[in-house]
């Protein structure tokens, strides 16, 4: 077989290929079997019929179809290896030569054109100086903090008043569209103020009374009836306000291993630093990606981005929406180039993935679609996406790579070193995370411990490639998450977290110092710490 590349531009080729009739024959043969077996010829048991007759009664053409349309896939899938063609879309094929009736005639030639991964060229990354903010925590940071600790330990109170922005409400909901009733749901307990439930729910909510009942429409984001207003139908069953405990010693020995609030602020103060340092790494981080996306030339299939544009819109009937269109396509298109990218730094470090990495990964990922790590890591499996998971690790590790070469600045003009610190944020940040989502999967579905967990996804990805990343990106963007076309009937709501205040800048020493700043682990969760505090109070 013989094949030839053209380029049409810096991401579509055309193949051209020449198949020898020899190494089509085997092809022929199976595809006179496969005739044989279907057709009822007289004189002939069925599977028996010579090709000859087979070629008499119902021509060579339909033999040559069969013969084509089974050995094209394997054809292009050599060119493509023999080439060193990178698609990254469905080929468009044309069938341009077949072989003649002769018994030995002539050669199947076909074209292919093809999206294809575009080559980049990469700058020094040791010429690259990107500046971050200064680590100075400041006394609001540490207040931010003990706030948190103050929510964690605080209580639910009752009150006969009329709803406020704030308040925490026991909920029976009721969603119907004319006579038809959706779904119900009873005791459903909400933060007024949050905004993730219904759209319309804080407004009908507010100045209402325990008892007191309201309607208002929203629309439903899924399921059956997606897209059509409701009716919903909200009865305040109790008012409760949120009071939290004083900020004393007492305080201090009940939420802490420490004796004196001051300890204790002074343990906050020191988590707070670190919380600091590792936002220095994940902005140094996101930095970067934008300086290299804005030097480095990424040019973007246009059939690819033309059919995730399509894909995206249809799954939200929004296809003639041109102005989310628009908004889409850019999307998408940074996405590619993000993934292009990446990609290619990855193969210049010559980035590889190990199993544990892939392990640690998906173990972080599971609590953010509220299933156990060994169920994500099934469906992941199951649906084929543990290449996509692989090249997402090993773009985060070549993002990491590349942070260790350029030059990071903080905005005081110190030198900030991102060295291989161990991560104490991001442990913390994934071991809340599964706590979060433990409440919502069965005990029984949950293994015992960490390491438990990590077996389980070990099982699920031992015989999963790990070295290499997919031939073809998947654009993957971050959802919102979306009302539920029923009443939830459990969307009990957790205390929103208060992010610590900015601290205050620093006067610029004489001199540049060198500080170190904690970098974002490249194959866990990228989220900043979580703050202490992040459970919801418990009721009095």
């Amino acid at each position: 077989m013989k094949s030839d590349v053209e380029t049409l531009n810096p991401t579509r080729v055309k193949l051209t290929v020449q198949v020898p009739f020899a190494e089509l024959k085997p092809s022929l043969d199976a595809a006179y079997r496969t005739i044989g077996g279907q057709v009822q010829v007289p004189g002939f048991r069925k599977g028996k019929v010579p090709p000859r007759v087979i070629d008499q009664r119902f021509g060579r053409g339909m033999v040559l179809q069969e013969a084509i349309n089974e050995a094209l896939p394997g054809f292009y899938q050599q060119a493509v290896q023999e080439t060193s063609v990178r698609p990254v879309g469905q080929p468009q094929v044309d069938v341009t030569d077949v072989p003649s009736d002769g018994p030995e005639g002539g050669e199947l030639v076909f074209t292919a054109e093809v999206d294809v991964r575009p080559a980049i060229e990469l700058p020094d990354f040791s010429a690259i100086s990107i500046e971050v903010d200064d680590a100075v925590v400041a006394d609001a940071d540490v207040d931010a903090e003990l706030e948190q600790l103050r929510v964690r330990f605080g209580t639910l109170v009752g009150v006969e008043r009329a709803v406020t922005t704030g308040d925490f409400v026991s909920l029976d909901l009721r969603a119907a569209i004319g006579d038809e009733e959706i779904d119900t749901a009873t005791g459903v307990s909400y933060e007024v103020g949050l905004g993730t439930m219904l759209p319309g729910l804080d407004e009908a909510l507010e100045g209402a009374t325990a008892g007191e009942t309201r309607t208002f429409t929203a629309p439903l984001a899924g399921g059956d009836h997606a897209g059509e207003d409701a009716e919903v139908t909200v009865t305040v069953q109790s008012v409760k306000v949120r009071e939290l405990p004083e900020a004393d010693d007492e305080f201090a020995q009940l939420a802490s291993e420490f004796d004196t609030l001051d300890e204790l602020r002074a343990d906050l103060r020191e988590k707070a630093a670190e919380s600091k340092e590792f936002e220095q790494g994940v902005q140094a981080r996101d930095k970067l990606l934008e300086v290299l996306l804005e030097t480095v030339e990424v040019p973007v299939p246009e059939g690819v981005v033309a059919e995730e544009v399509h894909r995206h819109l249809e799954n939200e009937s929004r296809l003639e929406d041109d102005t989310h269109r628009a908004e889409v396509d850019e999307e998408t298109r940074k996405a590619l180039r993000t993934q292009f990218l990446l990609d290619a730094v990855a193969e210049a470090e010559q980035v590889t993935v190990a199993q544990p990495e892939l392990i640690e990964y998906i173990v972080a990922q599971a609590p953010r679609y509220g299933m156990d790590p060994q169920a994500f890591a099934q469906a992941m499996d199951q649906a084929g996406q543990v290449p996509a998971l692989v090249a997402e690790v090993a773009r985060r590790k070549a993002l990491a790579s590349v942070l260790e070469k350029v030059t990071v600045t903080d905005a005081s003009g110190n030198v900030v070193e991102l060295g291989e610190v161990e991560d104490d944020a991001v442990v913390d940040a994934v071991e809340a995370a599964e706590a979060d989502a433990a409440a919502e999967v069965p005990s029984d579905a949950v293994p015992a411990d960490a390491a438990a967990a990590e077996d389980a996804v070990a099982d699920v990805v031992a015989d999963a490639p790990v070295e290499e990343a997919p031939a073809a990106p998947k654009v993957t963007r971050t959802r919102k998450p979306k009302a539920a076309d029923t009443v939830p009937a459990d969307a009990a709501t957790d205390v929103a977290d208060a992010a610590p205040a900015e601290g205050e800048g620093e006067e610029a020493p004489a001199k540049p110092k060198t500080t170190r700043a904690r970098k974002p682990k490249a194959a866990a969760a990228d989220e900043a710490p979580a703050a202490a505090g992040t459970e919801a109070p418990t009721e009095a």
